[in-house]
């Protein structure tokens, strides 16, 4: 700024002596006036130098003026750098906030004050049936149709959230979303929609469950009442007494199977999955399961199941000998429970050509028909609810078994024709079992009926 006035007064000067020396006090007059002019006039034209290069826009480099203007352009220049400085770092931030959106598990909608389509994501666009670029600016109400959201869009007024069905919602596959609307800046809302389709599934199995063992314990328990009752009250003799004891018994045994299998599947279900370090013999788990179901079909039949063993190779399998044991025995004990008196329950452990390794339990017994297979794992899931509890089954041995047969990366398979049996494979992996000795097949045949008589 001093440089410039400086220069002015040094311009006006230099007309000023230039005049006096040409025509004196008139030509000093004049050629101050013209010097005052010239120098304006230059000024003037280095000011719209400075205009046109800021009107360009282009701030990569500024015009070589000089003087003040330069001054001007330089300090220009650095403050648009500045504020396109800011306003990348701001945009950048902004597309991180988007993308983050973006891959949220929650669906976002962004409303104006008339309940058009600012914005939403994809996951929003999958919740409701939108397109993302075809329906921006369309009205929520033209594309989210459900009575209940339009009921809930009409009440601003509304804290809590609403379920409804998603665009893909059927029948044969439920799809529920939660669905809240928040308020913000001037008349403006945002719509949140979350999948709450796993939790509501999650709550009915939790009400199914308590329901199915409320009712399971409620029924021994109201027959021990009544006997209980009976016992009291009644004067019976020896033999009346006993038989109410022996169903006494039975009730009770049958309420101690049932909290015995739900400690069993609270346990698989809350402890480490099984490591490689712990071996368990094939042969002495087998042989401990053959005793096992023997017992059981000389108490169930008469006469008893022919208990047909095939071994297979001498081997050991990495994993924990209790819950073996417990996946094995429950497959054993259903083929005897459901299979005929007298009809044959084979047994098999043998080496698959996938290299993988199959215990299998195949019984003669009334088959399961096809709509039922997939469900057979659910939790107190029957075929036959009243032959169930005849049998004296908890309805929860397949699904124990299931969770076994997972927890050691294996596979159950079921194979069942009405009118001639089912078999049950338990399939494990080649890298849980190592074979011992030699490996050549043993087969092992026991008739339950020969070895109660000898």
């Amino acid at each position: 700024m001093i440089w410039r006035f400086c220069s002015f007064i040094l311009c006006l000067l230099l007309g000023g002596v230039g005049g006096w020396l040409y025509a004196e006090a008139l030509g000093a007059l004049v050629s101050v006036v013209f010097a005052s002019v010239l120098w304006v006039g230059l000024d003037l034209v280095r000011g719209l130098r400075v205009l046109r290069w800021l009107r360009k826009g282009d701030v990569a480099s500024t015009p070589k003026i000089g003087g003040l203007w330069d001054e001007v352009a330089n300090r220009t220049r650095r403050l648009v750098r500045l504020r396109d400085q800011q306003t990348q770092e701001v945009q950048s931030r902004l597309d991180d906030f988007l993308e983050a959106i973006h891959e949220s598990p929650n669906g976002v909608v962004l409303l104006d004050n008339q309940g058009h389509i600012e914005w939403c994501n994809q996951t929003a666009a999958a919740h409701f049936g939108f397109d993302v670029e075809r329906d921006l600016m369309q009205h929520i109400g033209n594309l989210v149709r459900d009575p209940v959201f339009a009921a809930y869009y009409a009440n601003p007024q509304q804290a809590h959230d609403v379920v409804m069905p998603g665009s893909q919602h059927s029948p044969s596959r439920p799809v529920r979303l939660s669905v809240h609307l928040h308020a913000y800046g001037t008349g403006r809302r945002l719509l949140l929609s979350r999948d709450v389709t796993a939790v509501e599934q999650a709550d009915a199995m939790r009400r199914d469950f308590v329901a199915n063992v409320s009712h399971e314990i409620r029924t021994p328990l109201t027959v021990l009442a009544g006997f209980v009752e009976t016992l009291q009250n009644l004067p019976l003799d020896d033999d009346e007494r006993h038989r109410y004891l022996t169903l006494m018994a039975t009730q009770s045994h049958r309420m101690q199977s049932l909290v015995s299998d739900l400690l069993t599947l609270s346990r698989l279900e809350g402890s480490p999955l099984p490591g490689a370090h712990e071996w368990v013999r094939m042969p002495r788990l087998l042989a401990q399961c053959e005793a096992d179901a023997r017992a059981l079909s000389v108490l169930l039949a008469d006469p008893p199941h022919p208990l047909h063993f095939d071994m297979g190779p001498d081997c050991e399998v990495a994993g924990i000998h209790a819950e073996l044991l417990s996946a094995m025995s429950n497959l054993l004990n259903n083929a005897i429970r459901y299979t005929p008196a007298g009809r044959p329950v084979s047994v098999r452990w043998q080496a698959l050509p996938s290299g993988r390794y199959e215990f299998s339990v195949q019984d003669c017994g009334a088959g399961i028909a096809s709509e039922h297979i997939p469900r057979l794992t659910e939790r107190f899931y029957r075929v036959d609810r009243s032959r169930s509890r005849e049998t004296g089954g908890t309805g929860l041995g397949l699904a124990i078994v299931k969770h076994v047969v997972q927890r050691h990366g294996g596979e159950l398979r079921i194979q069942s024709t009405v009118g001639k049996g089912s078999t049950f494979a338990m399939e494990l992996p080649a890298n849980r079992v190592r074979l011992l000795g030699d490996t050549s097949p043993r087969v092992l045949q026991t008739d339950s009926r020969l070895q109660q008589r000898g």
